[in-house]
């Protein structure tokens, strides 16, 4: 197995960004800058290269405080990297381990509120501030975080915050992630290109597009200056009543989720954006959410091996660069009580021993419930150390944790070679990510890149292949525009992953005007009243057919009151799936029903179009669906998928 945190870039830009490289100088500004020069991109990477040159020096000299693999001699750039590391302080040393969030759209002038919320979680004015303080290694970016306005912003923002790190004593690249699973999980916007989530790619089956969709999303995150994504998801979905994972993976059998997830990982580390396999070692299978409470996975040491572990051990075979860690605990795995995330049994035993990993571990967020549970903020992280991590990403108090690091090393609970083992992987990863030689984001590689015509297009195309029809009682779809005219789009409008597209009844209505037909939308949410049901049912005696979005459809959901209406008025009903396909089985008497496995536009404006039959309806189910009335009966199997 290839060490994947070795080697060669996997930058298959660098000849085209090597050229086009923001000024330093203007880095830190919001609006477009100048076109920037190769002597620009030079001289702001001047110290770090002269750090690295010394460094070589120093560990000729036998100075180095990281110990060579006993396998095999350290190549001469991962010598450089060890005298990197040491004529680090011990304080800079603890700040590389940290990924930490930090409100507002510009490293050093985000907007007032940002500077209070910042002020407030973080104690620091700005992201330039916050890596002159803790001298972080890693910033994850966030929708809610004000990070991701728009793509010149995000690209001159990662700019600004390399710039800053870079210009202080021993000065490093950061390493810039994000949370950009697509589908239901996405935090960088429209005009970005979107694509569809786990569980559609998974319900097209296609090894080529899951390449496809990483490499085309590889390519514009790195055009932001997005280095390390937090995709793709890994679990493989065996529990339907799953509350934080579902369509995020892309299904329940496991052989079908690692070829997809090896080809996901392939796409992305083409394009030279590290992919993060998540979470070890298993999220699949839990009725808790990790966010705000602690699972336990009963699967035994057999069952893991069988259900969990393929699709990690793919990643792996595919040179994955991260993986992340679960915040659950496994007791076939570790009987200790611990979750995975401070377990290592779990991480070192089984993750680096067993699978021979030796890539980045990061952990989940250290703020969510799963992990806190037992231990106090001040523990956590060194815990997480001991047990095999070397990314803490985003501790609810970067001052507790960061400090606790500290002192748990200046107390020798932890040593300093051990910190020395963590950041060795995090800078052989910025190496080979092209950090040290090419840092910034480049406005022409922004427009030339980002959310471009033949992107969206695939991105269309990909969609397509997705859309299952799971119903199609006397073949209600596809829908006619000179039978039917004039339609009505009713349903649940959840708000935008990214915070940039739908609402979904707006899209599904607009784009089945551009194909012809008439379309009014009207919202009546996920729990509409008896007064929305009623305005619904009285629109959808004017229309010849209805369309009705669905969203997580339980055996008490009203959505299940309202679809009951509009089937009494004898109009022809199609229900849309817009989240879990499970929402099926709750509504028995619907006799069409379409499921896109998430709400975005691109899925929806697909989905619109197997509606209206420019298109067939391609995609399988990825997961079964049981019966409402017994779950332990199936319904649809996986593979089920109806044609016209």
């Amino acid at each position: 197995m290839p060490d994947s945190s070795t080697g060669s870039t996997g930058n298959t830009e660098s000849a085209q960004t090597a050229e086009n490289t923001v000024d330093p100088v203007n880095a830190g500004s919001t609006g477009s800058a100048a076109r920037p020069s190769r002597r620009a991109v030079l001289a702001a990477t001047t110290a770090v290269t002269t750090v690295l040159a010394a460094g070589a020096t120093a560990h000729a000299a036998g100075t180095s405080g990281v110990p060579s693999a006993p396998s095999a001699p350290a190549s001469p750039d991962d010598r450089k990297l060890r005298a990197l590391v040491s004529r680090m302080t011990l304080e800079e040393k603890v700040g590389q381990l940290f990924v930490m969030r930090v409100y507002g759209h510009s490293a050093t002038e985000p907007d007032q509120a940002d500077i209070d919320a910042n002020l407030k979680e973080i104690g620091v004015r700005t992201a330039a501030e916050l890596l002159e303080k803790y001298r972080v290694g890693g910033i994850i970016y966030f929708t809610w975080a004000h990070n991701t306005r728009d793509p010149h912003q995000i690209a001159s923002l990662s700019n600004g915050i390399q710039k800053a790190s870079l210009g202080l004593p021993r000065g490093l690249p950061v390493l810039i992630s994000t949370d950009q699973e697509h589908g239901i999980v996405a935090r960088v916007g429209a005009p970005a290109t979107l694509f569809p989530g786990a569980m559609a790619v998974g319900a097209g089956g296609s090894r080529s597009d899951a390449r496809d969709l990483g490499r085309i999303a590889g390519r514009e995150l790195r055009a932001l200056g997005i280095r390390q994504d937090y995709a793709p998801v890994a679990d493989v979905n065996v529990n339907p009543a799953n509350p934080v994972i579902g369509v995020r993976s892309f299904g329940s059998e496991p052989q079908a989720v690692a070829r997809l997830v090896a080809a996901e990982v392939a796409g992305f580390q083409r394009s030279g954006v590290a992919a993060t396999a998540k979470h070890f070692p298993g999220h699949g299978d839990t009725a808790v959410d990790s966010h705000t409470g602690f699972p336990v996975i009963t699967h035994s040491r057999e069952q893991w091996e069988r259900l969990d572990a393929p699709p990690f051990r793919a990643a792996i075979a595919a040179g994955i660069d991260s993986i992340m860690t679960a915040h659950l605990m496994v007791p076939a795995l570790d009987d200790s009580d611990d979750p995975a995330t401070l377990s290592r049994p779990i991480l070192t035993g089984i993750l680096r021993e067993e699978l021979g990993y030796d890539g980045v571990v990061v952990t989940d967020s250290l703020g969510m419930e799963g992990v806190r549970t037992k231990y106090g903020d001040d523990r956590v992280p060194v815990l997480a150390l001991k047990a095999g991590v070397d990314q803490l990403l985003n501790p609810p108090s970067l001052d507790v944790a960061w400090n606790a690091v500290l002192k748990a090393v200046r107390d020798g609970e932890l040593t300093e070679a051990r910190l020395d083992e963590s950041i060795l992987r995090v800078l052989r990863l910025k190496a080979k990510l092209g950090l040290f030689k090419d840092p910034y984001a480049s406005p022409d590689g922004v427009d030339r890149r980002v959310g471009t015509r033949a992107h969206r297009a695939a991105a269309d195309r990909i969609a397509e292949r997705t859309t299952t029809l799971l119903v199609n009682e006397d073949r209600v779809l596809p829908l006619s525009r000179r039978r039917q005219p004039k339609l009505l789009v009713v349903g649940a409008d959840p708000a935008s992953p990214s915070g940039t597209t739908g609402p979904p009844t707006g899209v599904l209505a607009g784009a089945l005007n551009e194909l012809g037909f008439t379309a009014t939308a009207l919202s009546t949410g996920t729990a509409p009243s008896a007064a929305t049901i009623d305005r619904a049912v009285a629109a959808a005696r004017e229309a010849d057919a209805v369309v009705v979005g669905t969203y997580n459809v339980t055996a008490s959901s009203s959505q299940r009151t309202l679809v009951e209406r509009l089937l009494a008025t004898g109009r022809p009903v199609v229900a849309v799936a817009i989240r879990n396909p499970y929402d099926v089985a709750h509504l028995p008497a619907v006799p069409a029903f379409l499921a896109t496995y998430s709400w975005t536009d691109v899925e929806l404006r697909a989905a619109a179009r197997v509606i209206a039959g420019r298109v067939e309806p391609r995609g399988t189910l990825p997961v079964p669906v049981q019966r409402a009335d017994d779950p332990a009966a199936v319904l649809y199997p996986v593979g089920h998928g109806l044609r016209y």
